[in-house]
């Protein structure tokens, strides 16, 4: 099959032994982003398999309607940026491998703890100030014995949860009422009430998947109940945070700094981005996957998708009325 994979912007993949997999395929890889549904379009004109890197291009109707040789879409995990009817519509399978019950991204958990680190003690800050010659520029804060709010009980937040006890945190949780019961019949620590999460946290890290009914979940109102001195930390989805909260709480004051991997737009490269350059806020540009084992993880098992649509066995079909 001709197979194009889009946004490997450092071309990456090629190097790792998930790639042979490809092997007796036509394999375009693009290493730039594009937007323009025109400019994909004549880029795509031949593909017969699109290979899409996370949720870095939105493929919508418009695009599909104009990519007649397109058969299958392969890509892992959920998908907000594909427009899964329109794939029905024009006769494109869409295969998505959605993990469950498996090994957590541990790449994305370490980011979080990496982050929650580089708050705590300001290492951005502390940074700067050594490489400008002025030496230390304040005081951080030690981590044993402060609290760590964790809102969603999934595979990510249980391992930072190992990472802060480990450093001698108290853990606490909020989630959904299902999560909640989960995370109490585990033994876990479950904060009074939703009010209480935010105010008593001296970190609160959020780990929820982005859909319908988590868009907007964090409000200005949970941002505004917590501490001057806390830290919100996002390695999840910018969308989880209501719009303009975050910008509106830090320049509120409460909390007093964010840490955050993700962002409404992406890629950012306005440096003039009013929360970007919030001196309260510490940014990372959406690298919570971005390690090579992680991508040879998830790579493999696109991968797979694509041979075994190749095959004529197609697997983690999300749209099956489609016949391969």
């Amino acid at each position: 099959m001709r197979v194009h994979i889009l946004d490997d912007w450092f071309d990456t993949l090629r190097g790792l032994p998930s790639f042979a997999k490809l092997d007796g395929h036509e394999v375009t890889v693009w290493t730039d982003h594009v937007e323009d549904v025109d400019s994909l379009v004549k880029r795509l004109a031949d593909a017969e398999a699109l290979v899409l890197f996370r949720e870095r291009t939105q493929v919508t109707r418009d695009l599909l309607e104009r990519l007649p040789n397109l058969r299958l879409i392969s890509q892992r995990g959920v998908y907000p940026h594909v427009d899964v009817a329109a794939c029905t519509d024009h006769g494109v399978a869409f295969c998505s491998k959605i993990p469950s019950g498996g090994a957590p991204n541990h790449a994305a958990a370490e980011l979080t703890w990496a982050l929650i680190l580089a708050g705590m003690r300001d290492l951005p800050g502390q940074m700067a100030s050594v490489k400008a010659g002025r030496w230390q520029s304040g005081v951080g804060k030690t981590l044993r014995g402060r609290r760590l709010g964790l809102y969603g009980y999934g595979r990510i937040a249980r391992l930072v949860a190992g990472y802060a006890r480990a450093f001698g945190m108290e853990v606490t949780w909020w989630a959904s009422k299902e999560g909640r019961a989960r995370a109490q019949a585990q033994g876990e620590t479950i904060a009074e009430n939703r009010q209480a999460f935010f105010a008593e946290a001296d970190v609160v890290s959020l780990h929820l998947r982005l859909k319908p009914a988590t868009r907007g979940i964090i409000t200005a109102q949970d941002l505004a109940a917590m501490q001057s001195g806390a830290l919100l930390v996002n390695t999840s989805r910018a969308g989880l945070i209501a719009p303009g909260a975050l910008l509106q709480a830090l320049n509120a004051g409460c909390p007093g700094k964010a840490a955050i991997d993700v962002f409404d737009t992406e890629p950012l490269t306005d440096s003039s981005d009013p929360l970007l350059t919030h001196p309260n806020l510490i940014a990372t540009p959406h690298i919570g996957f971005v390690t090579e084992d992680e991508f040879d993880l998830q790579f493999a098992d696109i991968y797979d998708q694509v041979n075994a649509f190749a095959l004529g066995v197609p697997t983690n079909v999300v749209n099956p009325e489609v016949s391969g």
